[in-house]
């Protein structure tokens, strides 16, 4: 099962010569014993100089080494008084990390007129800066401490840092070419790796189903203990033990390529040539795989693979993604809409108390089993699709809710939206194909601000981009 990710921040308050030092301080330690206290993991820059602030600019280098040694996910400014923007700004640029800023709200100014901090005044220099630097940023509106805003903002940022570290650099494992018919799933290789640093790690079926036959010629003892996991954990019916090798082979077989091969993510051919080759369906032991935390995707959809990596780092791992078609209408609702695929929904989010099941594809009953057949726990759901042509790539989100519908073969999940027809909308105007990532909570927000890092156009559905924006600021 997934096993869930902390994100490492590294926070670098800055003050101003010109303001109370210890007051800054005074606010320094109120910061860490509030992030302390909701668990973070932080590296600060104590170990730079006597302070633990930054000030000065020759502080940056040291600064960004102990935040790259440290191997940190997200760069923290807090200006703990004005703040020193030269400084600040070499250090973002310099470290190339999600940065986020702010500044403790200003108390009133003392009985004499004097003001020991003007904190927020110093966001707006470091802002400039930044933006003249060309160094994209996060911020919080200045705000106290214990306030709401600061917690959903900084909190959020947590999310979005590991979206974009897991994005950046992902190594996608690619099993085959895309089926023929399916042009959707077209996609350049060369610009994930100029762009993002995403490497395409390809390997022929015949090199995998290869792996998978030789463990049961060898009688492999891992595929016996994962058949007996199978047949205590779901409804297999009088499912022929030699399909049931082939399944359990298959499934060890890519778990074992992407720890070696250091694999985020799969996009696998899953038909039509592996039931010529091998004799059974992927789709159950998609969800198997998925449920171990390497997301494994469909028709070998690269793009659907990289954006199931950002989501579920988004969400820190602690819950696995399902990989969707978007499929029909409901009958009866006209804002709700079929999420389903053929079986490969992860078991570890189908409803609970009822059996989940091992089947034959529904639309090929004469085939081998190896589809599941369950629906998955409703809820509070975001939808999110990457994609792109013409050299222009956009981020797909919004959020819906499970709700009831009819049954129907599969692994599946009826979903209300707020509105769908504007959801038809953007996904056939946009640069979308019919496959879209799902993930319980909603976290919209979280890529939207993950999109300001990555160079990526968020396409916010509902909430709305505004919506968000005012949501961040706590409105």
């Amino acid at each position: 099962m997934l096993e869930p990710r902390k994100v490492r921040i590294g926070i670098a308050p800055t003050r101003r010569v010109i303001f109370s030092v210890p007051e800054a301080l005074r606010y320094k330690k109120m910061l860490e014993d509030k992030l302390t206290s909701w668990d973070v993991d932080f590296v600060n820059i104590d170990a730079v100089n006597e302070e633990g602030l930054l000030v000065e600019r020759t502080d940056v280098a040291k600064a960004v080494r102990l935040f790259q040694n440290a191997n940190v996910d997200g760069l923290f400014i807090p200006h703990m008084n004005f703040g020193t923007e030269d400084a600040v700004a070499r250090l973002a640029r310099d470290l190339g990390k999600p940065t986020l800023l702010w500044a403790p709200r200003d108390e009133a100014p003392e009985p004499n007129g004097d003001r020991q901090r003007d904190a927020q005044c110093g966001l707006f220099a470091t802002s400039k800066i930044l933006r003249r630097m060309g160094v994209p940023f996060s911020y919080i509106v200045n705000s106290r401490i214990d306030s709401a805003v600061f917690e959903r903002g900084f909190k959020n940022f947590l999310g979005a840092a590991a979206a974009v570290s897991a994005f950046r650099g992902a190594r996608i494992g690619q099993v085959s070419t895309r089926p023929a018919a399916f042009w959707t799933m077209m996609i350049n290789e060369g610009e994930l790796l100029e762009r993002w640093g995403i490497e395409v790690v390809p390997a022929t079926l015949s090199e995998v189903l290869s792996v998978a036959q030789k463990k049961i010629d060898d009688a492999d003892p891992a595929i016996d203990q994962q058949i007996q996991w199978i047949r205590a954990n779901f409804q297999v019916g009088d499912v022929d033990e030699a399909d049931m090798k082939k399944v359990a082979a298959l499934k060890l077989t890519l778990v074992e390529w992407a720890e070696e091969d250091g694999l985020d993510a799969i996009g696998l051919q899953c038909w039509s040539a592996l039931q010529q080759d091998f004799g059974v369906f992927p789709c159950f032991a998609h969800g198997l795989i998925t449920d171990e935390g390497v997301p494994l995707t469909c028709e070998t959809d690269v793009h659907g693979a990289a954006a199931a990596v950002m989501v579920q780092e988004a969400v820190h791992r602690d819950r696995s993604i399902f990989f969707a078609d978007l499929t029909i209408r409901h009958p009866t609702d006209d804002n709700a809409e079929l999420l389903w695929h053929c079986g490969p929904f992860p078991p570890s989010l189908a409803v609970k108390g009822k059996p989940k099941k091992l089947s034959g594809h529904y639309m090929n009953e004469g085939e081998p089993l190896a589809v599941g057949e369950w629906e998955l726990e409703g809820g509070p759901i975001t939808v999110a699709r990457f994609d792109g042509d013409n050299g222009h790539y956009q981020f797909l989100m919004g959020h819906g809710e499970g709700t009831t519908g009819p049954f129907t073969r599969g692994t599946y999940l009826w979903a209300k939206f707020a509105n769908w027809p504007l959801w038809e909308e953007r996904i056939i105007r946009g640069p979308y194909v019919h496959h879209v990532i799902g993930v319980h909570g909603q976290i919209a927000p979280v890529l939207y601000e993950a999109c300001r890092f990555l160079g990526i156009e968020p396409d916010c559905v509902d909430p709305t981009e505004a919506e968000i924006q005012a949501w961040l600021r706590g409105e």
